[in-house]
């Protein structure tokens, strides 16, 4: 087919939308995975022919057709690209394990609010000390798939609190969700920074963060402390408050 040609079938509003790890350019055939085939062919009931969007986090949205050999293989034939891929504002999610329901609203939330990576910490009051990344890992290709993202989230392993500030770039400064120190309201706090370089908003436990684990926080330079209101919020909820609230600010919303 013509790289200039328009193909058929092309409507945004019935188009699925799925994340690969191939190269993405004009004419190459990409493997379905067994999960992808099963989805496309059994769950999405899509046809020999038909059109999905793809993406791999690296070379934008491509438009691919798709075509069945047999019942056990899908490849989908690259057509055209449909956009360039472009780099979102840099912020990452620091957060303390909850439990499963909870874990998969952050996960699915944070994901279509912009992050970049999802980082798990264990604090002294972390109450769940197992992470299934691996179930992380495929709510936020999900999230990505539907919410028309060109990249997905880095999924880290979890590390303690201590260990993950060890090791911290310090250009990277972080908003912390928690009333230490001279905090003040997030929007007070965001309308005082400028946009641009390198964030990452920090959620602590259900119970909140150890008076050691704050003193230590309060120490470092790169760290702001922001108060989420006058309500208690559960920990999903402050991750989606804190974030609609960053990029509202210093974000992409105002772009």
């Amino acid at each position: 087919m013509s790289k200039n040609r328009t193909p058929a079938n092309t409507d945004n509003r019935t188009r699925t939308r799925l994340f690969v790890d191939y190269d993405l350019e004009y004419d190459h055939a990409v493997t379905a995975t067994p999960e992808q085939h099963h989805y496309l062919r059994k769950v999405m009931r899509r046809i020999d022919g038909e059109m999905v969007t793809l993406f791999n986090g690296r070379h934008g949205e491509w438009l691919a057709r798709i075509a069945y050999h047999g019942k056990a293989r899908c490849m989908m034939i690259i057509e055209q690209r449909l956009q360039p891929q472009r780099q979102p504002p840099d912020v990452s999610l620091i957060f303390a394990p909850v439990k499963a329901s909870a874990m998969n609203n952050i996960a699915r939330m944070s994901t279509e609010l912009g992050i970049s990576r999802m980082c798990p910490v264990l604090t002294e009051y972390t109450d769940v000390r197992r992470t299934n990344t691996a179930r992380l890992r495929s709510n936020v290709v999900e999230a990505a798939e539907q919410s028309a993202r060109l990249n997905v989230p880095v999924v880290d392993e979890p590390v303690p609190l201590a260990k993950l500030l060890e090791v911290w770039d310090p250009s990277r400064r972080i908003i912390l969700c928690a009333e230490i120190g001279k905090a003040v309201a997030i929007p007070e706090a965001l309308a005082e920074i400028e946009p641009g370089g390198a964030w990452a908003v920090m959620i602590g436990p259900e119970g909140g963060f150890s008076q050691s684990e704050l003193d230590g926080l309060a120490k470092l330079p790169f760290v702001t402390s922001v108060r989420l209101g006058p309500r208690i919020l559960r920990s999903d909820t402050a991750v989606a408050a804190a974030l609609v609230c960053w990029q509202n600010r210093l974000g992409d919303w105002s772009g």
